[in-house]
């Protein structure tokens, strides 16, 4: 017997033609940046801090608007939170949530034209469990069957609540098996899917060009425009220094510029023309410890750290206003939120600096030659923190050095590139990092701090594990949500990081019509813009 949780076949999708143009893919090249001039009308233009390390997005572990539009998922959440047809039609779930069956459309196709079927889709999972580095989304998958052309099954060896989640994003979307085939290992220079977007071409450094995809015709039930977008190319630009991003915006050579600085908030609100978006964004930046590094081992100095730190001028002077300061694990955007948590953690840690002092006295660390730094065993307690280039997060820790400073700890400013933190933050070669998370599940938790997966925080504990696996395995909402509000407790007693902020995500756009973004899947919704 089979409880249906979505069923999806009375929503009806409105099929659209479009006509491809100027469709010429080549390999990822070098290239300096280049910002000058206005793009044509047909190009959309958007200019963005980060660039993926990769377009694959089984060789990455961020996905956002740079890299997720080639790729269509098997299921959607729409401007309410609700799940919603993707790819597929409808799931179910078995009784004892260990069988997940799901029925595709039956009108999509990737972008090399041949249909989705239930054997490309169960190759693209086997394909992210062997390569992903957050395979663990997965959960306990055991085995995939392709019933026929349109329905699958996967089985789990224990039920696995979070997977609804987890197919609304890119990392589980269907890939092109032709693409597969043909490009193998080097998929990312050449990917395919079945998205909006078609792959054009990356300028690494520099740009991404996609195309549209002109045999689209399933779009979510949310968007307004069912037919084809009105650009024929969207280009992001990868421009790192905030003065010329800002500049660039200002001067209509782009269009629309993500992650707006916010020294620039108030000037862009009184510029004729442009016009600004905010959503607070799904998930938290946070000061996490290397926990197997022996300073931090004890828990009476983590608590003294997160004591140390005065959120409020964060907030104001780093991010101008736009940020929530936080103190529990989850923010108010993501499912398992705790008001609770949340004041009980505000409670024990607002910044305290006697108490941090005598945390730190108490765990062994004393200033014994009035240097203003505390020591132990002739040692004095100095970290490295590691962070990303990003203008926001340098001010941030400067913020944070200078804190802690008080309580008599040495901070140690290390920028990063993007690509170094990936890689080296699982060998555990940092002492700390300036980092930020983003999910659309309380599952967060268990990726972040469960054995074999916490490869930032590397911070494992037998009774949290217990927690956030029965998190998992729980299939009633409520009951789940009771289980991890008792897992977030934990966390905030045993203070393995110090939850800071959640941003204000502020987008700027400018001579467009039709701007929306979701804030459940954090996209820009592409279909809908128009040049003004």
């Amino acid at each position: 017997m089979k409880k249906k949780v979505l069923n999806m076949l009375s929503i009806t999708l409105i099929s659209f033609a479009v006509i491809l143009t100027g469709c010429n893919p080549a390999s990822e090249k070098t290239a300096g940046s280049d910002t000058t001039g206005s793009a044509p009308r047909d190009t959309l233009v958007i200019s963005s801090v980060r660039e993926p390390d990769s377009i694959d997005v089984h060789k990455t572990t961020w996905v956002d608007d740079t890299n997720a539009h080639i790729y269509d998922t098997l299921l959607k959440r729409d401007l309410d939170g609700n799940l919603v047809p993707g790819l597929a039609e409808k799931y179910e779930v078995s009784d004892d949530g260990k069988v997940w069956t799901i029925v595709l459309n039956k009108t999509a196709k990737f972008h090399s034209g041949e249909p989705v079927t239930a054997e490309a889709v169960k190759k693209t999972f086997e394909r992210f469990l062997q390569h992903s580095a957050v395979k663990f989304i997965a959960g306990p998958l055991d085995k995939i069957d392709a019933v026929d052309e349109q329905t699958l099954k996967i089985y789990f060896t224990e039920p696995f609540a979070p997977f609804a989640s987890g197919l609304t994003t890119a990392y589980l979307a269907p890939m092109d098996p032709k693409a597969l085939d043909e490009y193998g290992d080097d998929f990312g220079e050449q990917p395919a899917a079945a998205g909006l977007f078609k792959f054009g071409e990356h300028k690494r450094g520099s740009s991404i060009t996609y195309m549209k995809n002109g045999d689209y015709s399933w779009g979510p039930s949310f968007v307004d425009n069912k037919g084809e977008p009105a650009y024929d190319k969207f280009e992001f630009r990868f421009i790192t220094d905030d003065d010329t991003r800002v500049l660039e915006f200002k001067k209509g050579t782009t269009q629309i510029m993500t992650k707006v600085p916010p020294n620039y908030i108030q000037d862009l609100k009184e510029t004729e023309g442009v016009e600004l978006n905010s959503m607070y964004e799904q998930g938290i930046t946070y000061l996490g410890f290397n926990n197997k590094k022996p300073i931090f081992q004890d828990k009476r100095v983590r608590q003294a750290i997160a004591l140390g730190i005065d959120r409020e001028p964060i907030v104001e002077f780093a991010l101008e206003g736009y940020a929530k300061p936080l103190f529990g694990p989850l923010p108010h955007t993501i499912p398992g939120y705790s008001e609770k948590v949340e004041a009980e953690a505000k409670q024990k840690y607002s910044q305290n600096i006697d108490k941090a002092k005598s945390l730190l006295a108490e765990a062994g660390w004393n200033d014994t030659d009035g240097d203003g730094i505390v020591d132990k065993d002739g040692k004095p307690f100095s970290f490295e923190l590691w962070l990303s280039d990003e203008p926001v997060m340098q001010r941030v820790v400067q913020i944070i050095q200078g804190q802690l400073k008080e309580i008599g700890i040495d901070v140690k400013i290390s920028v990063q590139e993007a690509a170094s933190i990936a890689a080296n933050t699982p060998k555990g070669l940092h002492d700390a990092i300036l980092n930020m998370y983003g999910w659309s599940d309380p599952d967060i938790l268990y990726m972040l701090m469960t054995k074999g997966n916490s490869t930032r925080l590397h911070y494992e504990s037998d009774q949290l594990q217990e927690m956030l696996t029965k998190g998992r395995q729980t299939m009633n909402p409520e009951e789940r949500m009771k289980i991890y509000e008792e897992a977030q407790q934990f966390i905030v007693e045993e203070s393995p990081w110090v939850p800071l902020f959640v941003r204000e995500s502020i987008t700027a756009y400018r001579d467009i019509d039709g701007f929306k973004q979701n804030p459940y899947s954090q996209n820009i919704i592409f279909n809908d813009i128009t040049p003004k």
